[in-house]
């Protein structure tokens, strides 16, 4: 706990900085603890060079070469990547320790960036936190009159919280390794540290085992090989990020069970794939399972290097168990109550496999047990209490819930989210640091390579905030600002959640013009949390394409986030009524005549025709706001038929079609309700 306590202190020399707010001229996310503006810029011209000195560093050397590439492709300048001469370089970089060869939890990743008109100095404890400087620094970067420059500033940073991760299921749909790294490119831009690697699940087993071969065989060939996962570990260090593997057990293991059915708890032959029948589990009454699980983990803990590994834990479907005979016999011979005992003693056992090949278990809320040593981390998905809970017993702990990205939530609902906040405010002071942080979590049931940023991206940048910076950064109107900027700052780095936008819309509509088609994407969005209705069961891994609207419809529309600002702006604000009016009357007019313009290219693609009630309706609607609209402005009444005949039409579109929501519907009624208020 050396380590973690550094963080402690470092934390403690900067919570003096927590109510400080960031100037509104800088844009940064996530926000630093201390800001303090000055007056000027820094020139970084095609002169601009970067200059380490302190501890040697291989990583922060690497990190150095790719700032200086991204600060050229971000500018459009060609810059020299050769270290140059600490006197005379325009950004000297100073990190007074090396960093551990394998990256710990609560090393210290804090950082001072000073900025003047002549020079730039980024200094920090360890490299770890000068490679988060090198990102503040990229963000500061923009076009002035004089050219390209940064603020006169100085910035006191440290994270809130030691543990910022994402969780990525590579298991449900496979994704590839270049789209993993430009992932792991983005998770280093937000300061995010953690890549929880989701290896394992019925649909396949996507680790390449050489002591345990069959264990492929339900994956399609769609695994990584080993020289892959060592090549994505020291990718993912270079950029200061840690990589822990998740080998899901005693649930969700038919990928397990495909090639080893003997260590089921029922008579195989098992096949890959989330499908209809019961899910399998492991037989953890018999010995030869541990020796399996002893073997598998051994191996896999000589790819992984990180001090911790996740065994998953969660939705145990207990059936198999009940209905086997023999494992009711040994839950009654062992003196156990029921199958939720036999799953805490398989946990003890599995717990002591992974102690023995020095690693530290993790799992999900279901592993928690008063018989399990404190070491063991709990992962919540079930919310602050249950965290709070485990806190309390003594056991450290991170949040996902509220941070899963894969329920399509907006922005502002994972943002509001916070590890401290419900049963975790009640928690005393030693109790708060057993919470490490948090994970966003990227289940694939419904992403491919093709749509998978646009899922993560830019949301996580709102969940990487809010466990980077003090707990009273919360406006949400700030957070979509600087979220929209880091947005399209993110592409430099190959992210395509805004580049596949319209070559995805272009796929649908089969041809260049997509403007009608446009206006509709871009006020509809994927329908909310698991209510997605043609995508499982299926039994195979891959079966269902996913390249309708409602996969490349944004998670978060932003004409409807404006719109809805706009109307609440027009109800509320009497200064700012009128020019809120024009913009709300551009907006309706255009989606009020887009119909007409989109229905002939809905009759000709077979992918676009279940999105004909979604045109038609948002036509509807907009021509229901401007009849509200119209009223307002006259003070005249519109009789009760009028609203009962639209509120039918917000009261659809409120309600899920061709798996999309249209957004704009509940700033609409908002009118609707204002103009039959005037009765």
């Amino acid at each position: 706990m050396r380590i973690l306590s550094s963080v402690v202190i470092a934390l403690s020399l900067f919570s003096s900085f927590a109510g400080a707010q960031m100037p509104s001229t800088i844009s940064l996310m996530p926000v630093p603890a201390k800001v303090e503006a000055g007056s000027g810029q820094l020139v970084v011209d095609s002169l601009f060079t970067a200059a380490s000195t302190g501890a040697r560093d291989t990583r922060l050397e690497g990190g150095i070469a790719r700032f200086l590439n991204d600060l050229s492709r971000q500018t459009g300048m060609p810059l020299t990547v050769r270290p140059s001469d600490a006197a005379h370089a325009t950004l000297t970089i100073h990190a007074q320790g090396a960093g551990r060869k394998v990256q710990e939890l609560g090393e210290d990743e804090s950082y001072t960036l000073e900025i003047n008109t002549a020079h730039a100095t980024l200094t920090a404890p360890t490299a770890l936190g000068a490679l988060h400087g090198l990102q503040t620094f990229l963000q500061l970067v923009a076009p002035t009159p004089a050219g390209f420059a940064v603020p006169v500033v100085t910035i006191h940073d440290a994270p809130r919280f030691p543990w910022r991760g994402l969780l990525i299921d590579i298991c449900r749909h496979f994704i590839p390794l270049d789209v993993m790294k430009r992932n792991l490119d983005g998770m280093a831009a937000v300061k995010m540290n953690v890549l929880h690697l989701h290896l394992s699940d019925n649909e396949g087993f996507r680790v390449e085992s050489k002591r345990l071969p069959k264990l492929q065989e339900g994956s399609e060939g769609q695994y990584y090989t080993q020289a892959e996962v060592r090549e994505l570990v020291a990718y993912a260090r270079d950029r200061g990020i840690r990589v822990m593997p998740e080998l899901e057990m005693p649930g969700h293991s038919r990928a397990i069970v495909v090639g080893y059915p003997e260590l089921a708890s029922e008579p195989g032959p098992y096949k890959a794939g989330r499908i209809s029948q019961d899910e399998p589990a492991l037989d953890v009454t018999q010995e030869k399972t541990y020796k399996f699980l002893d073997k598998l983990i051994g191996e896999m803990v000589q790819l992984f290097p990180d001090a911790y590994l996740h065994i998953g834990g969660d939705e145990v479907d207990d059936k198999p168990w009940s209905s086997n005979p023999k494992i009711q016999e040994f839950i009654r011979v062992h003196g156990m109550k029921n199958n939720r005992d036999l799953q805490a003693y398989f946990n003890q056992r599995l717990q002591k496999i992974v102690s023995k090949h020095g690693k530290v278990m993790m799992g999900w809320d279901e592993v928690l047990h008063p018989d399990l040593p404190k070491t063991v981390v709990v992962q919540s998905w079930r919310g602050q209490e249950s965290l709070a809970a485990a806190a309390r017993q003594g056991y450290r702990g991170l949040l996902s819930y509220g941070y899963y990205l894969d329920l399509i939530w907006p922005a502002a609902r994972h943002y509001a989210v916070d590890p401290m906040s419900g049963g975790g405010a009640s928690l005393t002071p030693e109790e708060q640091q057993r919470i490490l942080g948090g994970e966003a979590c990227m289940w694939s049931e419904y992403v491919t390579p093709e749509t998978i940023d646009s899922r993560i991206w830019p949301r996580l940048a709102a969940i990487a905030e809010r466990l980077w910076s003090p707990q009273n950064v919360t406006d949400p109107k700030s957070m979509y600002q600087r979220m929209d900027e880091i947005s399209w700052r993110l592409g430099w780095l190959g992210l395509t959640h805004e580049s596949n936008y319209v070559p995805m819309l272009r796929r649908l509509a089969g041809r260049e013009d997509i403007a009608a088609l446009r206006v509709l994407a871009d006020v509809v969005e994927p329908t909310k949390d698991y209510t997605r209705k043609e995508v499982f069961p299926q039994p195979p891994v891959k079966s269902m394409p996913l390249n309708r609207l409602a996969d490349a419809a944004r998670p978060e529309s932003r004409d409807a986030r404006e719109f809805s600002e706009l109307v609440n702006t027009y109800l509320q604000n009497d200064q700012q009524k009128s020019a809120a009016e024009e913009q709300i009357r551009f907006f309706l007019t255009a989606w009020e005549q887009n119909n007409a313009s989109l229905q002939p290219l809905l009759d000709q693609s077979f992918l676009l025709a279940e999105d004909k009630p979604l045109s038609e309706d948002l036509s509807a609607l907009a021509a229901a706001g401007l009849q509200a609209l119209d009223a307002l402005d006259k003070s005249q009444s519109l009789p009760d038929q009028w609203r009962t005949e639209q509120l039918a039409v917000v009261t659809r579109s409120n309600t899920a079609r061709a798996n999309l929501l249209l957004m704009v519907a509940p700033p609409i009624q908002k009118l609707i309700d204002a103009a039959a208020a005037h009765h």
